[in-house]
């Protein structure tokens, strides 16, 4: 069984050791954004009640098939941080990964007492927001009660493994992104310089996501339905467990996954440090990944459909599929508009959490299509503009695998590969379910070694740049980098004089 939770929507497989889905179930569920720039989720109401409801609709079709959940693997959006108490019960909601940019003044803080360079030669990075450490830093500087109670600091996933073996883990890829806390080549936490903020006794068990972290519990076996000492492994953020239920298992092979935000993921054979791209552990002892995010994709989308189609009560498949019509309504280009997708800030390559979203070339001649193909080709543009940091450090993907609810919008798919020339292959897969299904198969040693999962996964359609496109968004690209350029002071005085910090 796989169990991923995601931003918006949980979802769960049932596979066959043979990587025959048998079962599928999801839950639907939001997000908390108490202020601007913070972005939570309850770990109770959310996280383990959509995971509870998705296990035990699994477990009653594995009943009914006459067939035993061999092993479990979860996954979560990530890196999250939960702080827990002795009985591992959430002292507040979750803390969510790079779209929560709450901790900007504490990222400056620990620049300031570490060092740039040490942090990177710990962490094999610089803090951005999708840094955990800084985020545990806030809740020590502004919620100290809570700091002084907690037992543990738990991402997503880890709260999942907890509640279904009593035990407090993290797997090395995740703990990977809990810089400054976590060295790199040792891969082990390192809290040094720090102590103020966190207690090494604070920070969970480390293990790689195919370890077992322990079995399901009496009391978890009621809540699921999932039988007592059934093995339970470490598991991962959902990304690395999209990569891997994508068939990215090897080194040179990256996924572009095209979800509420975009995320990429390189497998490499050793970390490399730097300033734009995330290194870490991946869920294989021995290898790595260099990793890119943007801050908004499908969240972008959703607000598109709200704002350019208010009176459509409809799921958001037709809601997605409406609009991607209307846009296609205008040609690429959008007749001269350009939007720069910001909405959250951004990830890479800027890491700016204050540059926010603008619309320009208006005119009185344009509509609601130019607009709705401005905000798609936008959302491309920031994706291209984060794939391009693989090829300034020397590391050009050698094979692409694009997933993703987002693949099936045709303009973002197209668009990209028009802006960057790379092709893109598209994985038909149930994603992250899929891979953390096989990562606890790979666990329990049903499925030989990593290559075999390529064999639980179905490649589609590839998608190559279109020349006569990429003339036209190639121009529009280098006026998007300008954009951002010309208006990046301006987003940080005015987001400092709307917040105060």
């Amino acid at each position: 069984m796989g169990i991923d939770v995601g931003t918006f929507e949980t979802k769960g497989v049932l596979v066959g050791v043979d990587g025959v889905v048998h079962a599928r179930a999801r839950r639907r569920h939001g997000i908390s954004t108490p202020r601007q720039g913070y972005v939570e989720q309850d770990a109770e109401l959310v996280w383990w009640s959509d995971f509870a409801a998705v296990s035990s609709e699994l477990a009653s079709a594995a009943a009914a098939l006459d067939g035993v959940v061999a092993a479990v693997g979860c996954s979560a959006i990530g890196p999250c941080v939960l702080p827990v108490d002795t009985d591992l019960k959430p002292l507040r909601p979750g803390i969510l990964y790079g779209i929560d940019t709450r901790a900007s003044r504490e990222i400056g803080d620990l620049e300031s007492r570490l060092g740039l360079k040490e942090i990177v030669r710990r962490s094999g990075n610089t803090l951005t927001s999708q840094s955990a450490g800084p985020k545990i830093a806030w809740i020590a500087q502004n919620e100290p009660r809570i700091a002084a109670t907690t037992r543990c600091y738990l991402s997503a996933h880890g709260y999942l493994v907890a509640r279904l073996t009593g035990r407090a883990t993290m797997d090395h890829g995740t703990a990977g992104y809990f810089h400054p806390l976590y060295d790199l080549d040792r891969q082990c936490w390192d809290t040094t310089g720090c102590e103020d903020i966190v207690r090494d006794e604070q920070l969970p068990e480390l293990g790689w996501a195919t370890d077992v972290a322990g079995t399901v519990t009496g009391e978890a076996s009621v809540l699921t339905g999932l039988p007592t000492g059934t093995p339970v492994i470490f598991g991962a953020v959902d990304a690395p467990a999209e990569a891997v239920g994508a068939s990215v298992v090897n080194p040179g092979d990256l996924m572009l996954m095209y979800g509420s935000s975009t995320y990429m993921i390189k497998v490499t054979e050793a970390p490399l440090r730097g300033e734009v791209l995330w290194s870490a552990p991946y869920v294989f002892p021995g290898t790595f990944v260099l990793a890119a995010g943007t801050s908004t994709a499908g969240t972008l989308t959703r607000w598109a459909g709200d704002v350019l189609e208010p009176d459509r009560a409809v799921n958001d498949e037709e809601l997605f599929a409406g609009l991607l019509t209307l846009a296609e309504g205008s040609p690429p280009g959008a007749r001269g508009l350009l939007l720069l997708p910001h909405f959250s800030g951004e990830r890479t390559p800027v890491h700016d959490p204050a540059s926010r979203g603008a619309l320009i070339g208006l005119s009185l001649e344009h509509g609601r299509s130019d607009i709705a193909r401005a905000i798609m080709e936008g959302v491309a543009h920031s994706i291209a503009h984060a794939f391009s940091a693989y090829a300034s450090a020397g590391e050009t993907p050698e094979r692409v695998i694009a997933v993703g609810g987002g693949t099936k919008n045709r303009i973002f798919t197209q668009s990209v590969s028009d802006i960057t020339g790379a092709s893109q292959t598209v994985a038909v897969t149930d994603g992250a379910a899929l891979g953390d299904a096989a990562l606890a198969a790979f666990a329990i040693g049903r499925l030989e070694d990593r290559d075999r999962i390529k064999e639980w996964v179905e490649l589609g359609q590839s998608i190559e740049a279109d020349t006569a496109r990429s003339v036209v968004l190639c121009a529009d690209h280098e006026d998007y980098r300008e954009l951002y350029r010309s208006l990046k002071d301006l987003n940080a005085r005015r987001t400092e004089r709307l917040h105060g910090e």
